[in-house]
């Protein structure tokens, strides 16, 4: 008796278990849909970045851009399915499975199948996560053109561009990964004025490391290892293309279509992570009118070289002033070339460097992204 009893549990044991399972591994996400969705209409390219770009005969080529930007959250699953084992193991974070109800983009891709780690203390801010908390935040045209060089983000007085930032930071890591956003996050951004007349240094901001990226891969263990043209002891995965708060590559967000041109990073910074000069952060991250005479024109690192060779001289030619600003190195990560000015806006086409006739963040090939770090690995 009791026999056939057992029988007949283990063989419904297996259907049973299926039909549980089916609604688990559904990937549907409305929260994630909607918000990689809203900022689609940013397709062709952004604010006076796009129309220059329209305007060099590129409009069918940026209307990936839109696509490109909200993919954020499809690339998610496909991206990590195969880093969990081997690259988590390796940087010694114990892999589990992280879903997240925050909403946004990256939710999407963290619920998907994104590892969660414990370590996850560095990532580039992806146009997408952006562009969210632009719309959410009430920006004009529902936040499709970021921040530009204005990252106060709601806070005022003495260095509220760099509180706000530190903030946009910590509003991506908890949408990735419910916690994270407690870890203490700095953006790597310097500054003229500190809030009490002091210049901040981005590589100052940082803490000591070590610092891993959403899949626990390492970027970098020590400042003296990120304090370099590409971060020396980085993850090969990732070291020569940055990820986003979700551990996809910046460079193809959205593996269902080309590359895009996303390199610009905002940093104010010289190839060594110290401040380049006053003229190098948009009035310290608190302006993005778009007056270059005023707020000058922002420094920017590279998330992923734009060519095998290393630094060299003006791009243009001359010896400053010109598109790029005085030097560029177009491998360094903190201190590339310097934009065409503080406006929000993006152009993720390639255009051969920033515009000359534009006055935004992105339009040598960006839309305002910058780097976040945890002081808490």
């Amino acid at each position: 008796m009791n026999l056939r009893v057992v029988t007949a549990l283990w063989a419904c044991s297996w259907p049973c278990s299926a039909l549980l399972l089916i609604p688990a591994c559904s990937s549907d996400n409305p929260q994630a849909t909607a918000a990689a969705g809203a900022p689609g209409s940013a397709g062709a390219s952004v604010g006076a970045a796009g129309a220059a770009s329209a305007a060099a005969g590129s409009p069918a080529a940026a209307g990936s851009v839109g696509a490109s930007g909200a993919g954020s959250a499809a690339a998610g699953a496909s991206a990590v399915a195969g880093a969990a084992g081997s690259e988590t193991s390796a940087a010694g974070a114990p892999a589990s499975v992280g879903g997240s109800s925050s909403g946004g983009s990256s939710s999407g891709s963290a619920g998907a199948g994104a590892v969660a780690t414990a370590k996850f203390s560095f990532f580039v801010t992806s146009w997408a996560g952006l562009q969210r908390l632009a719309k959410d935040f009430g920006l004009p045209n529902n936040g499709v053109d970021g921040f530009g060089g204005d990252l106060k983000y709601g806070e005022t007085g003495a260095g509220a561009g760099l509180r706000g930032a530190d903030k946009i930071c910590a509003k991506l890591a908890e949408a990735s990964m419910p916690g994270a956003g407690a870890k203490g996050w700095r953006a790597f951004l310097s500054a003229s004025d500190d809030g009490t007349g002091k210049p901040v240094n981005a590589i100052d901001r940082v803490g000591a490391g070590p610092w891993y990226d959403r899949l626990g891969r390492l970027f970098g263990n020590t400042v003296t290892d990120i304090a370099n043209q590409r971060p020396t002891a980085a993850d090969a995965a990732i070291k020569n293309d940055f990820p986003n708060e979700d551990g996809v590559p910046n460079h193809q967000p959205d593996p269902t279509v080309a590359a895009v041109d996303n390199h610009d990073m905002l940093t104010g910074s010289d190839a060594t992570g110290k401040l380049l000069d006053a003229t190098s952060n948009c009035l310290n991250w608190t302006s993005a009118v778009g007056d270059i005479a005023k707020e000058g024109k922002p420094r920017v690192g590279h998330s992923w070289p734009r060519s095998t060779g290393g630094g060299g001289g003006p791009i243009g030619g001359g010896s400053g002033g010109g598109p790029g600003g005085a030097g560029f190195d177009m491998n360094n990560w903190m201190s590339a070339l310097t934009e065409s000015g503080c406006k929000a806006g993006a152009n993720l086409v390639e255009m051969g460097g920033p515009l000359a006739n534009a006055v935004t963040v992105g339009s040598g090939g960006g839309y305002g992204g910058f780097y976040c770090f945890a002081l808490k690995p």
